[in-house]
């Protein structure tokens, strides 16, 4: 549920495109060449950019501990609702690995990761609610998210087998991520009937909400030492804005038109906000060094708001860097653990508009 202002988020979990009938993805025999990916503006940072995906629409690439494989989310005309997938980040020969799915098949998922022993994965799903997707969102009153609120978080193990149920408080229940010790996760909930940024254990138990501001709270990633999070947020202010909020998610809906990148401790305490732009930002994650954050905005295009590109600012608002120059979408950025390279998600590169896919790429600080 991370995803146009805005029309171009959408298409990253909406738009149907492809063939994917299986389990198992076709690829390509061979790369693109990394001159192809990368404009000469972009090369400051990204280096020797490959692309991991072919077709469709795929998102939330993030990486296991040992940043050998990747789990993301994939949909297409033969996958119609976003599925979680798995696939090596190289290969021995250097060919196009071949994604395998790790989810049920069924309704809908989203928010995949892996746990940092490397023997469970976590997600959240529809399924237990219908086999069929959901609903498509009313866009009678402008662009919306829809909230799902039969979406649960999930373990299982790396190949999909041992399912089982984390959360059980009605409500939405997903956008979760694990401390790399292990031992806590992040997620966001409509449990307590306002949209906040919640923890718990890794069993499921002891759970802490954490945001309580009105509005949507959510997105929530750990810094590397666990001490932090970072997050997105949306809090409505006027009387206007606070009763097109409150309507709308009576409804299951929310309107992401401002989102802010926010910073937390891992108690809830100090929170402040790190952007101040006005646009739709999201997908933050810290950089190893603690100190700064990659996001996604589309504060480069104000008036379309469909140009979404990747930026790295200082947590404490400073210092903002432009990353990506693509005139389409480029979002969820992660590192790998040595902050050597970067995973995101891109309209760049593809065999249809709106067409995304996951690269990687040697980063240069």
């Amino acid at each position: 549920m991370r995803k146009k202002v805005l029309g171009l988020i959408a298409t990253v979990s909406a738009a149907a495109v492809g063939l994917i009938s299986s389990s198992r993805a076709s690829v390509p025999s061979q790369q693109p060449a990394a001159q192809e990916i990368l404009l000469p503006q972009e090369q400051k940072h990204l280096k020797n950019a490959r692309q991991l995906t072919f077709g469709g629409q795929n998102a939330e690439a993030y990486f296991s501990a040992d940043d050998k494989q990747l789990i993301f989310q994939h949909q297409d005309e033969g996958v119609l609702c976003d599925q979680i997938y798995t696939m090596p980040v190289d290969t021995p020969d250097g060919k196009v690995a071949t994604p395998t799915r790790v989810s049920t098949g069924k309704g809908r998922t989203t928010c995949s990761y892996f746990f940092p022993s490397g023997d469970k994965i976590l997600f959240s799903s529809t399924h237990a609610a219908s086999p069929a997707c959901p609903p498509k969102p009313d866009y009678s009153r402008g662009y919306v998210w829809p909230i799902y609120n039969v979406y649960h978080i999930y373990t299982a193990k790396p190949d999909g087998s041992d399912l089982r149920q984390l959360t059980h408080s009605a409500g939405y229940n997903a956008e979760a991520t694990i401390t790399r010790d292990g031992k806590h996760i992040v997620f966001t909930s409509t449990r307590n009937g306002d949209l906040d940024v919640y923890t718990m254990d890794a069993d499921g138990s002891n759970v802490k909400q954490l945001t309580n501001e009105l509005g949507y709270d959510g997105g929530p990633f750990w810094s590397y030492d666990g001490k932090k999070i970072v997050y997105r947020a949306e809090h409505p202010q006027t009387p206007e804005q606070i009763k097109d909020y409150k309507d709308l998610f009576a409804q299951g809906l929310i309107r992401p038109g401002n989102l802010e990148i926010w910073v937390m401790n891992a108690d809830g305490s100090n929170k402040h906000q790190v952007t101040r732009n006005g646009a739709a930002n999201f997908a933050p994650y810290f950089l190893p060094d603690g100190k700064r954050i990659i996001f996604a905005s589309n504060q480069a295009d104000p008036k379309n708001g469909r140009d979404f590109d990747l930026y790295v600012i200082n947590e404490d608002g400073t210092g903002q860097e432009r990353i990506t120059f693509h005139p389409d979408f480029d979002g969820f950025p992660m590192f790998t653990s040595d902050g050597k390279r970067l995973v995101w998600a891109s309209n760049r590169n593809g065999k249809v508009p709106h067409e995304t896919n996951i690269f990687i790429a040697d980063w240069s600080d």
